[in-house]
């Protein structure tokens, strides 16, 4: 599971997720994406399954390239504890996602092949989702300008 080497906080405020993804929501590397509809919390152990669900539907052909990071930690105060006497223990790292964000990169594999491993990805995600290709991002793009 993927956590940061080491962090100057060990907790963090728990933030805000509004707005629209304004960077990080480009195909940059590979051909097809999975890309957020909505804001959320992706736990690590969210990311690594939706990884081996791609990587097991390719047989290990293509390339895989994930694009967000488990930065954020979440604490929790234990079952049955009276409030008070400080804040809780960390839990588990998550990154948070906004709408519009590329989380997972594939490349290398025919079209079909990729949207079904994005498919399965995506199920593994606990926010709606939907598979684009590289060439209907920018086709948004371009006519935006």
């Amino acid at each position: 599971m993927l956590l940061p080497k080491r962090v100057k906080h060990r907790k963090q405020f728990r933030g805000t997720m509004a707005g629209k993804c304004t960077r990080g929501n480009k195909i940059t590397n590979g051909e097809y994406g999975i890309v957020a509809l909505e804001p959320c919390w992706i736990k690590s152990n969210q990311i690594e399954a939706a990884r081996i669900a791609m990587t097991r539907y390719i047989k290990r052909g293509g390339k895989v390239w994930i694009k967000i990071f488990p930065d954020k930690p979440v604490v929790h105060k234990p079952l049955g504890v009276r409030m008070g006497k400080g804040k809780g223990n960390l839990e588990y790292w998550v990154a948070v996602v906004k709408p519009g964000r590329v989380m997972f990169e594939l490349s290398g594999v025919p079209e079909e092949v990729a949207r079904e491993a994005l498919r399965l990805a995506m199920h593994k995600l606990p926010c709606r989702c939907k598979v684009v290709s590289r060439a209907e991002l920018e086709g948004g793009d371009n006519s935006e300008n």
